[in-house]
This record gives C-alpha cells, structure tokens and sequence, in this order.
C-alpha cells in the first residue's frame, strides 16, 4: 500500500483519463566509474517511472538502497558516505520531453527531456537526449547521460577519489505498460 502511495503522489501530475500514460516500477538505472586504479558498477532494477505522452510529461522515483554492487564494501561506502542515504533515501526526476512522438512505433525516436533531477537534497535543472518506441503496447525508453557527484554536493575522500571518476555514466532502460 505505502508503495502505491508513493507512485501515486510522485507522478499525480502526469497521470490523465487518456490511454497515453504508461508505468512500471521495475526500471532500470545503472551507474558507472571506469579509473585505472578501480572499476565500479551498480545497478538498480527497482525504478518506477510514469510516461505520458500526450502531456509530454516523465517521472521517475528509485530507492538509492536499490542499487547493487559487487562488492558489498562499496554498496555500504555508496549508502553511508556518498549518498547518505538514510538521509536521503530516494533520487527523482520530473520533467517534459520534445520530439516528434507521432512518429513513435516500431522504430526508436530520438527525444529531449528537460526536467528536474533531485539527488542528496540537491535539485538540479537536467537536460538529455533520450529514445522511446511503442511496439505491441509496450513503451521502451532509453538514456545514457553522465552526472557530476560535486554538483550534488557528493564528497569524494581524497583516499579515494583516483577511484572514482569525475563523471558517472549513467544508463536507464524503462520497459512501460499502459495504465489501465
């Protein structure tokens, strides 16, 4: 229940009578930080994420704990150093997109979403290049951007911080059933 809750508040604003709004909450996000000294990856299959595409609107939510490592040392520096997150528990996306969706079928088509961005209490405008196809009713959305930690206010010790890249990239992948 508290789950639907939380959906339900977060996407209120892109949810519509139309038969254009599509969900899951089973999204994916995965970051990545390739150095010399140490590669990282961590990925999270638990993104909830409301499309509507006559409003031209799109809403994300994931819980920070959601994401994995593969190593359980780096899962806990992740969550208690980083990105604190018993602080801040969630990360969110909220914005608009353009293209030319009247296009949208069995072929990708290339949008631009515009939106806010909020991680470690720090809410940043947020502009990327995106895909999205319909096939059989089914609502495919791609991304791959990269993010900064400092412009999150996400300290990176000086032990560490060859380990670390100063860009993160970032992939999302949301596969959106209509919502009925």
């Amino acid at each position: 229940m508290k789950k639907w809750i939380l959906v339900h508040c977060l996407f209120v604003n892109v949810l519509n009578a139309g038969a254009q709004l599509y969900v899951t909450k089973t999204g994916f996000t995965g970051f990545y930080s390739k150095t010399p000294m140490e590669d990282i990856k961590a990925e999270n299959n638990q993104v909830y994420a409301a499309v509507d595409l006559s409003k031209r609107t799109i809403a994300f939510s994931m819980l920070l704990k959601g994401f994995l490592f593969r190593k359980e040392l780096m899962q806990e520096h992740f969550n208690e150093n980083y990105v604190e997150s018993d602080q801040y528990p969630r990360a969110t996306f909220s914005g608009t997109f353009s293209g030319n969706i009247d296009r949208v079928g069995q072929q990708a088509v290339v949008i631009e979403v515009t939106g806010k961005i909020s991680l470690h209490g720090v809410i940043k405008e947020f502009s990327t290049p995106a895909t999205i196809e319909i096939h059989n009713g089914t609502l495919t959305g791609k991304s791959n951007f990269q993010l900064i930690p400092r412009d999150f206010n996400i300290s990176i010790p000086s032990l560490v911080r060859d380990k670390i890249a100063r860009q993160i990239d970032v992939v999302i992948n949301i596969t959106c059933k209509p919502l009925k």
